[in-house]
């Protein structure tokens, strides 16, 4: 599973060939969450509060370069390394 970006902790990954919707994994400390690129919501799991805004402000600003990225890991190709939340 390709790590995208990281930030404060929060590790954003993709997995190949993953099923739809659109999304990506957040994990922070022992947490994880299933996050929907289109509507930032979580689809299952959980990351705390704090976490949580960091990560849908983050994939805020890099919502195309998301898509991007899981249309090159439904191709199993490796994704593009995202910039991070600074």
């Amino acid at each position: 599973m390709p790590t995208v970006s990281a930030f404060f902790g929060i590790l954003i990954r993709m997995y190949f060939n993953d099923q739809p919707p659109p999304h990506f994994h957040a994990l922070y400390n022992e947490d994880e969450a299933i996050v929907a690129i289109e509507s930032l919501e979580i689809l299952e799991g959980f990351l705390p509060k704090r976490a949580f805004g960091l990560v849908q402000e983050w994939a805020a600003m890099h919502r195309a370069e998301l898509m991007s990225d899981w249309d090159r890991c439904r191709a199993k190709q490796q994704p593009v390394k995202i910039a991070p939340l600074e």
